[in-house]
């Protein structure tokens, strides 16, 4: 096959569909670390990464399992309360590393109001990470404590021991 300016080869992650480069290039540009959320069926990820020109490199990791494993919380891992701890505990961790600010990348997930992505987000920034963010996209309060939930959350506890274990 003959290559030319006009028809060139795409990247094969551009192929299949696994990642938007020219939405990447505008979030490195910024300098900042990338606040980096994924779901799987279960848990809820939060990572905080940096560029080099060697490859990206992982700065802090929160997971949802971290919660149920030493923090005691004992409900479902992927909703929005637990979204929220999962931010809020990234935030203490990069605040032990220095790390002030960030910008999020949900990647190729679709943007939805008040979904479990703007919650972990609002998680991070009420921890102190200072993240661009629009209020309208995050969850009310309500929905973020758990009070949607008919079972009792121990949204309150957990998220005290959280800032305990990680005060200055």
């Amino acid at each position: 096959m003959k290559q030319n300016r006009r028809h060139g080869l795409q990247k094969r992650r551009h192929k299949e569909g696994r990642t938007d480069y020219r939405k990447r290039l505008r979030l490195l540009s910024s300098g900042l670390p990338r606040l980096v959320i994924r779901k799987s069926l279960k848990n809820i990820v939060a990572q905080l990464i940096e560029y080099t020109p060697g490859g990206d490199k992982v700065v802090a990791v929160a997971s949802s399992q971290e919660l149920q494993k030493q923090f005691g919380w004992n409900k479902a891992r992927r909703n929005i309360p637990a979204a929220y701890l999962t931010g809020f505990l990234l935030s203490k961790k990069a605040q032990k590393k220095n790390i002030k600010k960030a910008i999020s990348d949900i990647g190729l997930q679709s943007i939805t109001k008040g979904s479990v992505l703007f919650s972990c987000v609002k998680g991070a920034v009420d921890g102190g990470l200072d993240v661009p963010h629009s209020d309208e996209l995050m969850p009310p309060a309500e929905r973020i404590q758990g009070k949607h939930i008919k079972s009792g959350m121990p949204f309150q506890e957990t998220k005290t021991k959280i800032e305990s274990t990680y005060k200055k």
